[in-house]
This record gives C-alpha cells, sequence and structure tokens, in this order.
C-alpha cells in the first residue's frame, strides 16, 4: 500500500509541479482498516486551482490509479476546501478523523465543518446505495457467486453510513466494521448477522458455499431498511 501510495504522489508531482497544495489518504485505509481486494485508498488532491488545464494534466495519473482498482482522487482547489463542507460532510468528518498527510501541506488541521445538512445526507446516501443494490441485485439474482459479491462489495459502504448514523446519534463510534454493526445493533436493533457474515467472506473466514446467497441477501436488505428507518426517526 505505502509503495503505490508513493507513486502517485511522485506521479501528482511530476504532472502538477507547485500546483499540489496537500495529498490526503482517508478512509479505511487511514483508520487501519483497509482490506486488499475490498477496501478502496481514497485520496483528497488539493491544487492551488483546478481548471480544465489541470485535468488534463492529472488525466494520465488518474487513469493510472483507477486501472490499480481505485477511486479517481478527490481534486479541490483551497476554496472549495474551506467552503464546501456544509455539502459533503459525511466525506470531511471522515477525513478530519481519520487522515495521513503524503504530501504538502495539513490542510485538515482546523478544519470546521457545518452540519446542517448532515443528517440528510446520512440518509440519502442509505436510501441510495439501498436503491442501486436492489437494482444491481435483480440481475444477479440467479448466480450465487455474483450475488455475494455484490453484497461483499456493498458491505463497506453500510457499514461507513452506519457509523456516521451512531455519530449523529450522539455515539461515540468505532471505525473497525464489525465494532460498527456490533453498535448499531445496540442503538438501533440492526441484526449484526448478515453484516457479519459479508465481512467473513471478504476475510475468507467463511466459504462462498456455505452461504445460501438469496437467503443473505434477504436478511441484508432487511437489516438496512431498519438501519434507513433508525436515520429517518433521528432529531432533524
Amino acid at each position: 500500500m505505502d509503495k503505490v501510495l508513493n507513486q502517485l504522489v511522485e506521479r501528482l508531482r511530476r504532472a502538477l509541479g507547485d500546483r499540489v497544495v496537500s495529498v490526503v489518504l482517508y478512509g479505511s485505509a487511514a483508520a487501519g482498516d483497509y482490506h486488499g481486494g475490498f477496501s478502496d485508498l481514497n485520496i483528497l488532491c488539493v491544487l492551488t486551482a483546478v481548471t480544465p488545464r489541470e485535468l488534463a494534466d492529472a488525466e494520465p495519473v488518474i487513469r493510472w490509479w483507477r486501472d490499480q482498482g481505485n477511486p479517481a482522487p478527490l481534486l479541490l482547489s483551497g476554496e472549495e476546501l474551506a467552503t464546501s463542507t456544509d455539502c459533503f460532510p459525511i466525506e470531511f468528518h471522515d477525513i478530519a478523523e481519520r487522515h495521513r498527510i503524503l504530501a504538502g501541506r495539513d490542510v485538515v488541521e482546523g478544519m470546521e465543518i457545518d452540519d446542517a445538512f448532515y443528517r440528510a445526507q446520512v440518509e440519502h446516501e442509505l436510501r441510495a446505495k439501498l436503491l442501486r443494490l436492489r437494482q444491481k441485485a435483480a440481475g444477479v439474482l440467479s448466480d450465487q457467486a455474483q450475488l455475494l459479491r455484490l453484497m461483499a462489495d456493498s458491505v463497506s459502504t453500510f457499514c461507513v453510513l452506519a457509523r456516521h448514523a451512531l455519530r449523529l446519534a450522539g455515539l461515540n463510534a468505532a471505525w473497525q466494521k464489525r465494532q460498527i454493526v456490533e453498535q448499531a445493533g445496540a442503538r438501533f436493533g440492526v441484526d449484526p448477522a448478515p453484516f457479519v457474515t459479508l465481512l467473513d467472506l471478504r476475510e475468507e473466514r467463511i466459504k462462498p458455499r456455505s452461504v445460501s446467497a438469496p437467503a443473505l441477501l434477504e436478511q441484508y436488505l432487511k437489516e438496512i431498511q431498519v438501519l434507513v428507518a433508525a436515520v429517518d426517526r433521528l432529531e432533524r
């Protein structure tokens, strides 16, 4: 992981030079919960400006980074970083709480996050991801392997959103996925079982043939709905 992160920084510096203000790793890798094959390396790259010139110069780097299986870095100007925390409180809370400065100055220190739309964003993301999961599942329902892979790919995202739901409820939410689902069970009545099964599959603690994918999907969707309803009831 460190090798590829160093390569990313080097490529960004070669492509953009002194226009790179800061390169920040955030998410599961920065929190010590990275799992190769499923977890992404999430990068925030702050530039002096983000214009078509910067996008063109960064294109080969971003294409290479995506070929490594990672999402494209978030490219923000310094001004955008300071003025968009109200629109993306989930992302900025993740960055502020667990991050690692890979290059440049620490743009996270002293960051003020506007939580005016925080609860709404968590509910929106949960509902949107639930709808997307249903859509994708409908296309692979008869394929055990693909259905399991679909659910395993999604569980990390739902754990992240569950952690933010716990923060909204006033809890000191954990960062480790298994601890998050336990807390969600205690606070919101979510059954951790389908989440734990999917985490076990990701970490190869159990074999796919030991799991009924359709039955797991039914339980998984049910518990996600319990979480959505809990967030919907939180104080606005």
